[in-house]
């Protein structure tokens, strides 16, 4: 049996969620784990969640929130202006998992090792995804962690012969998702179901080659799984167009 390549939305600090979630998966030695990022901020476990990531090995992209926590300690110095932007984004919950902040601060480390993103072959992985109008050399950290609705709106894949996955943006803010269901537009997938969110509670991932979602709800301690066709809702460009421009008018 060929391995499996498992892609895993925002954790955000929920780690009893997280091991529930690959007790269902079961992955074995040789299957790829991949997280999009956000692993920390606003869930109860950050700590535990970047350790057991460290721990295993498992490849990591740089999320928003890991970059406002690295923004907050630029070299040896704290910048108190990004440290209080940290702390009000959800940051408060990941320094009180952290037992000792000697930790915290070992950690920084590995944190500015995360790529921005990852070149699989047939899969591009990214946090927050890709300025549509940018060639692959001129996109930044910014839009790597950070766009919203210019690439989801994008009416053209980025690539031809590459699946771009992301985070980031909580699936049911796009029209016509439902909390827990996934987003497929021109392109991308975005896997990020919103497991702090009150309104979802669902932490997924996807084994991208067998085509299957796994999925818990931190909340209800619920378990499931389905095949990502199932799981998915299309998204059209003119639909986040749309309601890019009702939001700014």
């Amino acid at each position: 049996m060929s391995s499996r390549r498992i892609f895993i939305g925002d954790v955000h600090g929920h780690y009893d969620g997280l091991i529930k979630l690959l007790e269902a998966i079961v992955p074995a030695t040789d299957d790829q784990v991949y997280f999009v990022g956000d692993l920390i901020d606003r869930g109860p476990k950050s700590a535990q969640v970047v350790r057991f990531v460290r721990e295993n090995d498992y490849k990591c992209v740089l999320g928003n929130h890991e970059h406002l926590l690295l923004e907050a300690f630029p070299g040896s110095r704290v910048s108190q202006m990004a440290l209080q932007a940290w702390l009000q984004s959800g940051g408060q919950t990941t320094v009180a998992s952290y037992s000792k902040p000697e930790v915290l601060l070992e950690n920084l480390n590995w944190l500015r090792s995360l790529p921005t993103h990852l070149d699989l072959g047939d899969i591009w992985l990214a946090h927050a995804g890709l300025h549509p109008r940018l060639p692959v050399q001129e996109q930044t950290l910014h839009e790597y962690c950070w766009i919203r609705e210019e690439f989801h709106s994008m009416p053209t894949p980025y690539f031809a012969d590459k699946l771009i996955i992301t985070g980031h943006t909580i699936t049911f803010t796009l029209p016509g998702v439902a909390p827990g269901e996934l987003a497929r537009g021109q392109g991308w997938l975005d896997i990020d179901t919103g497991a702090y969110h009150p309104k979802s509670g669902w932490l997924t991932a996807v084994d991208m080659t067998h085509q299957q979602v796994y999925q818990v709800n931190v909340y209800q301690r619920k378990v499931r799984s389905l095949p990502l066709a199932e799981a998915t809702v299309q998204i059209r460009p003119e639909q986040v167009s749309l309601r890019r421009q009702l939001l700014h008018s």
